[in-house]
């Protein structure tokens, strides 16, 4: 396993790392089968576990909990907040009250004094930046969370919240946890050209879009992956992005192979090759899931691989924009364009 600097913070992170969304009724996974994901991810030498309250409404954190401990200490724990955790419109966002709030229920359900990394889950537009850092800063020196990060940020507001933090002099995100794959690379354009000016470290999600780079979605098979069931839509092949994506899984297969690469470690590889990203976040459901994609720790893609790719994928293209979540919201919601 290699190690990679987390942005300016010092801390040496895997370049793979344990993302816990299937952990309980998402991917209907056991605690058993949890605790065996987080002994064989710590075995191959991954330190970071990232999770969240919402996944599985909470189940998740339980789960990490139990599995790591005893072994705490060995772990750059990250969890996130900002999704609606029920109905109580007060209950999400990351307004003080809610972020003080919700950490002490995640530290709760994960059994723990602290995390190492608390991320604000998505931009919350009915907050201001002063009062989303102010109570992080504060719950950073109080000693509950070590760092804090952004979570699927627009690129223009990780640059507000740069500003803001300067402004009012309060501790920066020092993180940001983007989705990018080799079939959504839209955040080469904007997002990580704005994380390596500032000095942040990258955690990205989605590295196999979805299942579309696992080498489960093929021409002519049927899909059988677990989000195909969860989000048809995704794999609809009526759908033209989804056709597109198809098309271009079908020639990066052909391009691992004359690699000598499974299409997982063409995939991860291709993340890790950006300089902006730090680690990859793998979201496995079962141990061969994780096997699979931890053979990819030690790939590093030739030049002449890595132009292959770019010429079926052009730099900075999201072969899926409407899958896009870091958009403003003025562009979902014509009501926040029209007068």
């Amino acid at each position: 396993m290699k190690y990679r600097t987390l942005g300016r913070t010092g801390v040496q992170v895997s370049v793979l790392s344990l993302g816990a969304m299937n952990f309980g009724a998402i991917g209907n996974t056991t605690q058993e089968d949890a605790t065996a994901l987080v002994d064989a991810a710590l075995e191959a030498g991954v330190n970071v576990i990232d999770t969240a309250d919402m996944y599985s409404n909470g189940q998740s954190e339980e789960m990490v909990g139990k599995a790591i401990a005893g072994r705490r200490d060995d772990i750059v724990l990250a969890t996130k907040a900002c999704m609606p955790m029920g109905d109580d419109p007060n209950a999400r966002g990351s307004s003080r009250r809610w972020l003080i709030t919700e950490l002490d229920n995640s530290l709760r359900r994960l059994g723990v004094d602290h995390v190492d990394l608390y991320q604000v889950h998505r931009w919350d537009p009915a907050t201001s930046d002063e009062e989303t850092l102010s109570a992080l800063t504060d719950l950073q020196r109080a000693g509950k969370i070590r760092y804090f990060g952004s979570s699927t940020f627009p690129a223009y507001r990780i640059v507000q919240a740069q500003w803001a933090a300067r402004e009012h002099s309060l501790s920066r995100y020092v993180t940001e946890q983007p989705s990018y794959s080799a079939l959504q690379r839209g955040i080469e354009a904007h997002v990580l050209p704005v994380t390596q000016e500032y000095g942040m470290g990258t955690l990205v999600w989605s590295p196999l879009a979805s299942g579309w780079l696992s080498g489960a979605v093929r021409e002519g098979r049927p899909f059988a992956t677990n989000r195909s069931v969860k989000l048809p839509q995704r794999f609809d092949l009526a759908v033209p992005s989804n056709r597109s994506r198809l098309q271009a899984v079908e020639k990066l297969v052909k391009v691992a192979d004359e690699a000598g690469l499974t299409l997982i470690q063409l995939a991860l590889g291709f993340v890790l090759a950006h300089p902006g990203v730090t680690s990859a976040i793998l979201g496995p459901r079962t141990l061969a899931h994780l096997e699979s994609q931890l053979a990819a720790a030690d790939v590093v893609l030739a030049p002449d691989v890595l132009d292959a790719i770019d010429e079926i994928v052009p730099p900075g293209t999201d072969l899926a924009p409407e899958e896009k979540f870091d958009a403003p919201p003025a562009l979902l919601e014509p009501a926040l364009r029209r007068r």
